[in-house]
């Protein structure tokens, strides 16, 4: 988490020193913007810097909790990373619905339909719910496979 931590807040540094600089650059009599700050690239600049510092911070606190990974190692082996990175459905439809039921909340918000909006948050719930249970309903057996009860 380190190596993700140190990504993060080296990129909320740069924004923030970008925002300084940008508006200096801005502020100067140069013909652009006649010596008149230009506030909303400095504030995009100031907002792009604390959203990415979102997760650099919390990235920096649980690498503080946790052990030491091998990528945030310098004396790390290779072969120490080997094996399951964890456990990745390779069968689900899940996150396909879930895909089309986001684009369907995404549709509603650009036109302004609030009625859509309502319809694509319920299916989006519902898909979400069948992505977390479906290894708790039974796996993924066929609707016509006969029911094992025994």
């Amino acid at each position: 988490m380190k190596s993700e931590a140190r990504i993060f807040l080296m990129l909320t540094a740069f924004f923030w020193v970008a925002a300084i600089g940008y508006g200096i650059w801005t502020s100067l009599p140069n013909g652009f913007s006649h010596g008149r700050l230009e506030p909303v690239g400095v504030a995009a600049l100031i907002l792009s810097g604390g959203l990415v510092g979102i997760p650099g911070s919390f990235f920096y606190f649980v690498s503080r909790r946790i052990d030491a990974r091998p990528e945030d190692r310098a004396d790390a082996e290779i072969a120490e990373m080997a094996g399951d990175l964890g456990f990745f459905s390779p069968g689900s439809y899940w996150p396909v619905a879930v895909a089309a039921a986001a684009t369907l909340v995404g549709v509603a918000l650009a036109f302004a339909q609030v009625w859509l909006l309502i319809v694509g948050v319920v299916v989006l719930m519902f898909t979400v719910g069948g992505l977390l249970f479906e290894y708790y309903l039974g796996g993924s057996r066929g609707l016509l496979d006969p029911p094992n009860h025994g």
